[in-house]
């Protein structure tokens, strides 16, 4: 059984301290040759100018190939493109399209006047407007908003057809989770690949409350599991051993990519990288 590819998700720094922590985290992992690294948007488009300096930086300083995320939310569909536009300029192709979350203390999401409704308006103009490769959130748990599971897939089926290329779904606390949306993916005609995205969990507290926020099940033996490691002082070991298991359970079954949200900690992430044969590579050089 070969190692899989991998990717991996940072957020933009906010501060000096937070720069030096992505770039440390850039560092631990680049030697791992992902196919991808991205750069997300913060809630509501909050960190937009973050995210577009952060982009840059690491395009032009790691040789790593950089996905921006970029969202529909509080921007026109001029503003919009125009970011993408700045993107290809600097030779950033690579796109994840995404509807976004709402500003923070707003329910629902709401288009802006002149802006895109939704994420399929989003990657059809991003398809007429370049040569772009567009990536795409996708749901093994129902998303908050949806109707039911089929809507998730109906959905993901309606942003491949506008010109998506790959979907990166939600995190997930078990493989068959994952393995059964694939299974509902490809009984609707999905043929795309859907990559699953792993979040090792770092902060077990931190976890569970985004877990909440992204209407992801918890499942009851975690929580005990996490409960009794907190206790003893083995939580580290702990998330380590399920998310690799969880991860070699993936690969067995034929997965042969996987997107880590690493939330600018690398240290889980490449422990487990290593555990599934994923091994350094390649080393980055220091950049001035």
């Amino acid at each position: 059984m070969s190692a899989p590819a991998v990717s991996f998700e940072f957020f933009p720094p906010r501060d000096l301290e937070a720069s030096f922590r992505l770039w440390d985290t850039v560092q631990v992992l680049a030697p791992l040759e992902p196919r991808f690294v991205s750069v997300t948007y913060g809630a509501g488009g909050t960190t937009r100018e973050l995210t577009r300096d952060a982009v840059s930086t690491l395009h032009k300083s790691s040789g790593l190939k950089v996905a921006a995320h970029l969202t529909c939310v509080d921007a026109s569909r001029e503003e919009t493109l125009g970011i993408a536009g700045e993107f290809a300029k600097a030779g950033v192709n690579d796109i994840v399209a995404l509807r976004g979350d709402p500003p923070k203390g707003v329910d629902r999401f709401v288009p802006h006047a002149e802006g895109f409704a939704d994420s399929c308006e989003l990657i059809a103009a991003l398809k007429d407007s370049g040569d772009f490769t567009i990536r795409v959130g996708a749901y093994p748990d129902k998303h908050p908003e949806a109707a039911d599971d089929q809507a998730d897939i109906d959905w993901l089926k309606r942003k491949l057809d506008a010109g998506a290329d790959e979907a990166l779904t939600q995190f997930f606390f078990e493989a068959e989770t994952f393995l059964r949306f694939r299974d509902r993916c490809a009984a609707a005609g999905i043929t795309a690949p859907v990559v699953p995205g792993i979040l090792p969990i770092e902060n077990w507290k931190g976890v569970r409350k985004f877990a909440k926020g992204c209407g992801t099940p918890v499942p009851a033996w975690l929580e005990d599991a996490f409960d009794k490691a907190l206790r003893d002082d083995r939580q580290d070991l702990l998330a380590t051993a399920l998310c690799t298991e969880m991860c070699d359970t993936l690969v067995s079954e034929g997965v042969d990519a996987l997107h880590f949200y690493t939330l600018n900690r690398p240290e889980l992430t490449r422990d487990v990288c290593f555990a599934l044969g994923v091994t350094p590579k390649t080393k980055l050089e220091n950049v001035a």
